[in-house]
């Protein structure tokens, strides 16, 4: 019976489990980490060692129901930074956020209250607005926690703290210091749904369909050179519309002097449209037919830009003029050339209107409702659900060039971002920051806009497009409306004279308000009289009254948010008002990017981040965005329960974050494989130094030459990542793992040493010079990956055999730039020469392979069942022979043999199998010579075995 040898082998031992069983054991290891405070013990270290400051500031989640996807990948990619910024020697505290206030914690604060609301005081509304978020930053808390990411989780920051709030009110002040936030009446867009303006932030944008009219307006002072060629022909203006519902604000019509309009005749009526526009307007209005009667340039009706005619229309229905006006703006994109236009409803109509003087007529009320007194045709009606009617009037009165009921899908419409029903522009009371001081009435006051467009250039956008991105937002932006009418926020600090109703905006106010904030919270204002908000002393500049109101509106949350470096970095931690990393969706670029941007410039000079990140959004298969209210939405903790966090997290790792960012059933199953090869890689190598004492590692000069090329390999892997981490290149890390995992290990280093790891003695030194390889290889892999897969990193480094004195915790270790030291170029040269020759003589191994059956010299199962025999010359020859002790092992095969002949062109070698002489050792399964031999197995074997 033959001998079983398989005790005598060194094989791999460890308790590192082949499955991770993810879901099941990652809650254990939050649980420790938490138990052990290792967030705390990780920056208190480099605190200690006066380590230098990596201030990355966390843009604050919404605290309104549980984390989505994208949540997800935001702290994710943060967690990364943070914890590599550690590894590699910073001081990089993550105090995390919560954005408290605003419209939609209040509307479920609405809902949840139902009829009680109607009997509550605005404090108590509040109250309940408070509690609802605290709950939901508790959910949201444990639910980060869940995907592995380390912050000051007992320590965040919430823009609903006293100490927030109070940091909120003085930097308002220094708005008003600067004079540049004043009240105006303008047109903004409006949230009917939720009856409050809204900021351009907090607008989305959706596909929506809706009535279209083209309308004519009776015209009858046309220039006698142009009556003549019309005769006695009614004249009509045409506009084109998307919004009916406007036509009762109606006061004008802007033409561009410059571009070259028509007379035609339609049915016996003359109509003004634009040359370039004729033709869709025809096929649009299903016109067969229609002759030109005319050809002019605008200024003919509308004169010269910033001077007009005064040349008036008739409005449609109301006995009101609409005078037509020269405009810049007006093109041949789409309409007629004519452009129809209500100042109290449109940001450029309003603008022109107020170049000449016009009205701002605004007769929709709060609700989108058209008020009785302004509208009485359309009276208490929703506007949109007034298209319609107001389309078959028009028809009903001649006044519609195409047909009731024709509709157009406009593909970015705006909606609000959390009714997500379609806004107006509406002309209401609001307070505003100005871009450009002379909207304050300051004209020698501080340039907003200029200093953002010249601090978007100082700052480092990555990727690179996002400064363009919020260039031409910022450039292009009206002024801020930061006043909003709801309850629960932080108040606008305005007190108004009782006597003349000027009104009182000041820091002394906001720093006196602040203080009593600090103290008593926000409530502060909505609980006290004006008298005790008022600093002592405080009288109307205006009339030196003393009776004051307060102002009833709160502040935009984008206010909010965008000085929290304020409330956190400077206030709350005292690192500064910069941080050198903020790290958000590309939807921040009008958000809080740029609100965060403008508060710096106005409070400090400066923006509060030198780097700006941007992320993509998350989308399924198909392309379509994830969202809570969407058919496609997949709660996340499915995916928890079924993959665990960890294959997130290497998905997030996998991915360029910079695009959007596709996540599926396949994706997933992707990811778990490729997890699963790291995975088997760390468990062997683990194992295989099962035995092993650093204390006796062999010293790296005296390792075995493989051993230096896969330590020199390791070198080059740290070097990529190293850079890649800098550098925010996540997916490169990732890349570059899997290779190496897969090709310089598995597929190669790892099975080339298997043979003296296995079957030498234990304490041998080539055994000794391979598991001291293994050992600072997965000693670095694992601090190097520890930021992206976290659970295993740790995992691994509690079985790892130390060094005296080693950390607890792999991220209270060093990143291993100590593996930078082990790179050896020229060795590594010779060796892609050694790995070239491998990869001819695979290549004839599998063609031996191939023959297997077949009875014929070549034939083999296994490479061990193979003789190499390799013809070559020159310099190749040369680093063979060099190597011939080590070219068994390195081919896989049992014997090697050189011989000195050309090599086929474009070939290094010629590599010739043949079936190994001798027996095979049934212990390693090499074949050897055995003359006069009594022993069962090779010699080597026998050594080892000592019989």
């Amino acid at each position: 019976m033959a001998t079983d040898f398989k005790d005598t082998l060194n094989l791999p031992t460890t308790d590192f489990p082949m499955r991770g069983n993810l879901a099941e054991r990652e809650p254990a290891m939050v649980e420790k980490w938490e138990t052990g405070r290792i967030y705390k013990k990780m920056t208190d270290q480099r605190r200690d060692q006066g380590a230098k400051a990596f201030i990355l500031h966390d843009g604050p989640p919404y605290a309104n129901g549980s984390i989505h996807h994208g949540h997800i990948l935001n702290k994710t990619l943060k967690d990364f930074v943070v914890k590599y910024r550690n590894l590699a020697g910073y001081l990089c505290e993550f105090v995390p956020g919560w954005d408290c206030h605003g419209l939609p914690i209040e509307h479920q604060v609405d809902k949840e209250l139902g009829a009680k609301k109607r009997d509550m005081s605005k404090v108590e509304v509040r109250r309940a607005c408070r509690e609802y978020a605290e709950r939901f930053v508790g959910v949201q808390r444990d639910e980060f926690k869940r995907v592995m990411v380390l912050a000051d989780w007992d320590n965040p920051y919430t823009t609903m703290s006293y100490d927030y709030e109070a940091t909120t009110v003085r930097e308002l002040g220094r708005f008003f210091e600067r004079g540049i936030v004043y009240r105006g009446f303008k047109p903004v867009h409006w949230d009917w749904a939720a009856q409050t303006a809204l900021a351009e932030a907090e607008v989305e944008y959706a596909s929506f369909t809706t009535e279209h009219v083209y309308v004519k307006f009776p015209f009858d002072e046309l220039p006698t050179g142009l009556q003549e060629k019309v005769g006695a022909r009614p004249v009509f203006v045409v506009i084109w519309t998307t919004t009916p519902w406007t036509l009762p604000a109606n006061l004008a019509i802007a033409l561009h002097p410059e571009l070259t309009y028509e007379l035609i005749d339609v049915a016996g009526e003359a109509l003004v449209v634009a040359h370039g526009l004729r033709d869709a307007v025809l096929k649009d209005c299903r016109i067969e037919s229609a002759t030109v009667l005319a050809s002019f340039q605008g200024r003919a009706l509308v004169g010269e830009l910033e001077v007009g005619l005064g040349l008036k229309a008739k409005h449609p229905w109301i006995d009101r003029d609409s005078v037509l006006l020269p405009a810049d703006y007006v093109t041949l994109d789409q309409g007629t050339g004519c452009v129809h236009t209500a100042p109290g409803h449109g940001q450029e109509d309003f603008v022109l209107g107020a170049q000449f003087g016009l009205d701002i007529l605004s007769p929709v009320n709060e609700y989108g409702k058209f008020r009785e007194s302004d509208v009485p045709e359309f009276a208490n009606q929703q506007v949109f659900a007034a298209n319609p009617q107001i389309a078959q009037m028009l028809f009903d009165r001649g006044r519609l060039l195409n047909r009731p009921g024709d509709k157009v899908t406009i593909d970015r419409y705006p909606h609000g971002w959390r009714s997500k029903k379609p806004v107006i522009f509406r002309a209401t009371e609001q307070w505003f920051v100005a871009m450009e001081p002379e909207s304050a009435g300051n004209p020698d006051g501080f340039r907003l806009r200029e200093a953002a467009l010249a601090e978007i250039e100082r700052t480092e956008w990555v990727p690179r497009w996002g400064r363009d991105r919020i260039h031409g937002m910022v450039e292009g932006r009206p002024d801020w409306c930061i006043s909003r009418q709801r309850s629960w926020g932080v108040p606008i600090t305005v007190l108004y004279c009782r006597a003349c109703n000027e009104a009182l905006a000041t820091r002394a106010i906001a720093e006196h308000v602040a203080n009593l904030c600090e103290e008593f919270g926000v409530d502060v204002w909505f609980e006290r009289d004006a008298s005790e908000l008022a600093p002592p002393g405080t009288a109307c500049p205006n009339c030196s009254g003393t009776d004051f109101r307060k102002e009833e509106d709160i502040l935009d949350v984008w206010f909010d948010s965008g000085v929290s470096w304020s409330a956190v970095l400077d206030r709350k931690l005292g690192i500064g008002d910069q941080a050198d990393l903020y790290l958000e969706g590309s939807d921040q670029h009008r958000g809080w990017f740029q609100s965060s941007l403008l508060c710096g410039l106005v409070s400090r000079g400066h923006s509060p981040y030198k780097t700006c990140l941007t992320h993509g959004f998350v989308t399924d298969q198909e392309g379509h965005k994830y969202s809570k209210s969407s058919k496609n939405f997949e709660p996340p903790e499915r995916m928890l329960t079924q993959y665990g966090a960890e294959i997130l997290r290497l998905w997030v790792a996998a991915v360029d974050y910079r695009g959007d960012i596709t996540l599926s059933t396949e994706i997933m199953k992707r990811m778990s494989d490729a997890y699963r090869k790291i995975r088997n890689t760390f468990r062997f190598l683990l194992g295989s130094v099962g035995d092993f004492d650093p204390a006796k590692a062999v010293p790296l000069a005296e390792l075995e030459e493989l051993d230096r090329w896969i330590l020199h390999r390791a070198a080059q892997l740290i070097e990529r990542v190293e850079q890649a981490y800098e550098e925010y290149q996540f997916h490169a890390i990732y890349h570059a793992f899997v290779q190496f995992c897969t090709v310089d290990l598995s597929n190669f280093y790892l099975d080339v040493t298997k043979d003296r790891m296995y079957c030498e003695a234990p304490d041998s030194e080539l055994r000794r010079s391979g598991q001291t390889a293994y050992w600072h290889v997965l000693n670095a892999m694992v601090r190097a990956m520890a930021p992206i897969l976290s659970f295993t990193a740790e995992e691994v480094w509690e079985l790892l055999a130390h060094a005296e004195g080693a950390p607890e915790s792999v991220f209270l270790a060093d990143f291993p730039k100590e593996a930078l030291s082990w790179r050896d170029d020229a060795l590594g040269e010779r060796w892609e020469t050694l790995l070239d020759v491998r990869g001819e003589v695979q290549r004839a191994l599998e063609a031996a392979r191939a023959k297997k059956g077949e009875k014929s010299e070549g034939q083999i199962g296994s490479s061990q069942e193979a003789h190499a025999s390799i013809a070559t010359s020159g310099p190749s020859l040369a680093l063979l022979t060099q190597y011939e002790a080590q070219l068994p092992a390195l081919f896989i095969v049992s014997s090697v043999s050189l011989t000195e002949a050309a090599p086929p062109q474009g070939q290094l070698v010629l590599a010739t199998i043949t079936s190994a002489s001798g027996e095979k050792c049934p212990r390693c399964w090499n074949y050897w010579l055995q003359p006069g031999s009594a022993s069962e197995v090779c010699s080597r074997c026998s050594a080892v075995l000592k019989v």
